[in-house]
């Protein structure tokens, strides 16, 4: 949900730009995990997958994006300050942080929080095994790599133009044991498989990415957050730096 935190982002953005303090661009920032009371959600309805693709298990997204009123078993698109102990492991939406993280490749685990609020914008999340082997862990970057980039919106008061992103983030998973080695995920759906050459994964990119069938909040950015609140990726991440600084 863009507008509520469109405004205090904005400002940072204005003033973090101009900042050269911070680590070196090259260093990797993972984004920073939330804080606060706990929210539990709710369990979302699982519903029949219509995708067409095997295996993709999907969730109740009724009411979103199209105009409509969620129903009880919704996955729902809640802004709360604190950690969330999702129903759905890994998770494919729910309650997240207000500021969404800096998407791209991680080599270390990420805030769920702040990574559904990426899904809520359209991107996909690929989370995999800390026990997989270093070999599928290249071959899955490679792939986040092969992906188009997509150009963004203009973020009010950046000074960042022509921005694009892959809208694909990839990260090591840090919770419970996963259900299958690698898991992609976007909002409402997820796909679980074994190694990653599984050519389902590109049907899944190019079915859910950026979709505006399936993205809450289509057309909106997955990065221009000030590094040390959204994180810098390792590898892969947006087409131009993002600003210095922290969110305030």
């Amino acid at each position: 949900m863009v507008a509520v935190v469109a405004i205090g982002v904005a400002v940072v953005l204005a003033v973090a730009a101009t900042r050269s303090d911070g680590p070196a661009a090259s260093e990797q920032i993972v984004p920073t995990a939330p804080s606060g009371p706990e929210t539990v959600q709710k369990p979302p309805q699982q519903v029949p997958d219509t995708s067409g693709i095997p295996g993709v298990l999907a969730w109740n997204t009724q009411g979103y994006p199209a105009p409509g009123q969620p129903s009880a078993g919704t996955v729902s698109h809640d802004h709360v300050p604190g950690p969330v102990r999702y129903a759905v492991l890994p998770p494919v939406g729910g309650p997240h942080n207000a500021i969404w993280m800096n998407a791209g490749v991680y080599t270390e685990p990420v805030p769920s929080e702040s990574a559904m609020h990426t899904l809520e914008h359209g991107a996909v999340w690929i989370v995999y095994d800390a026990s997989l082997p270093a070999s599928e862990v290249a071959q899955l970057t490679a792939f986040v790599t092969r992906q188009t980039m997509i150009e963004e919106p203009s973020q009010q008061g950046s000074e960042v133009v022509r921005q694009a992103n892959r809208y694909v983030d990839l990260s090591p998973w840090g919770g419970a044991k996963l259900p299958a080695p690698i898991v992609i995920s976007a909002w409402g759906h997820q796909l679980r498989v074994d190694n990653p050459t599984d050519p389902r994964l590109q049907r899944f990119v190019d079915t859910f990415r950026n979709n505006p069938t399936y993205s809450p909040e289509y057309g909106s950015p997955v990065d221009g957050i000030p590094v040390e609140t959204g994180g810098r990726p390792a590898t892969d991440g947006s087409r131009q730096p993002n600003p210095a600084g922290a969110v305030q």
